[in-house]
């Protein structure tokens, strides 16, 4: 698939994929369904970058780099409301100096995100989830003020040594959880007298009533 040239583009493709099931959409990329994703909690993304011409493959930058958007998608039941938290990035645990809200690569992730909302409840087959209708958003004043200061409490945390009592309580809208693809893999931080240590690779995670209220706010203005 091209890689969409302007952001009316982008959002006319992925709001073209509404109503399909993945099964359909796979079939038209010539892709295979997995039984599970159990090894393969991905494949949905990888699916609609695929299909929407996504460029950026695991480099730290926006799924579509020339036009400064992220590809989000969101598992939700039949009524809307998410599933599960969502992903943003991972969290550095060291190297924090200089780092402030305003040029960290947590809000440049989410400076402009299209999400594709996916019928994703654990009944349906993977092959009969079914597509929603995908939006473009950008934080508002407020949004972006929760993140800012949820960003600010945990980086803090992490500064101050404290990366260990950090739990899913923490924050109003961020979540910092560990993030790795077994307990086996590890990076280094600092404990609270200023000594390395190595721990489980941390992720900044969206909490799931502040997806919830962005898919209302866009099902308000649809």
């Amino acid at each position: 698939m091209q890689i969409p040239h302007s952001e009316n583009e982008l959002l006319e493709r992925a709001q073209a994929l509404a109503g399909f099931t993945l099964e359909e959409i796979a079939q038209q990329a010539n892709i295979a369904v997995p039984e599970n994703l159990n090894r393969e909690k991905g494949w949905i993304g990888l699916l609609l970058e695929q299909c929407l011409g996504a460029s950026a493959g695991s480099k730290p930058e926006p799924d579509f780099p020339h036009l400064g958007i992220e590809l989000k998608s969101l598992p939700i039941d039949r009524h809307g409301k998410p599933l599960e938290t969502t992903f943003v990035c991972v969290a550095p645990l060291t190297g924090l100096t200089g780092v402030t809200w305003q040029n960290c690569h947590l809000r440049n992730k989410l400076a402009r995100v299209l999400w594709v909302p996916v019928v994703s409840e654990r009944t349906i087959a993977i092959g009969e989830r079914m597509i929603g209708t995908p939006f473009i958003w950008s934080p508002n004043a407020d949004e972006e003020k929760l993140l800012a200061d949820d960003w600010q409490e945990l980086t803090d945390m992490i500064v101050l040594g404290e990366v260990e009592q950090i739990n899913g309580k923490v924050g109003q809208v961020l979540q910092l959880r560990p993030k790795a693809a077994n307990s086996q893999a590890k990076t280094q931080a600092f404990d609270r007298h200023g000594q390395p240590f190595m721990t489980l690779p941390r992720g900044f995670y969206l909490k799931t009533h502040f997806t919830h209220q962005l898919l209302k706010n866009h099902l308000r203005l649809g």
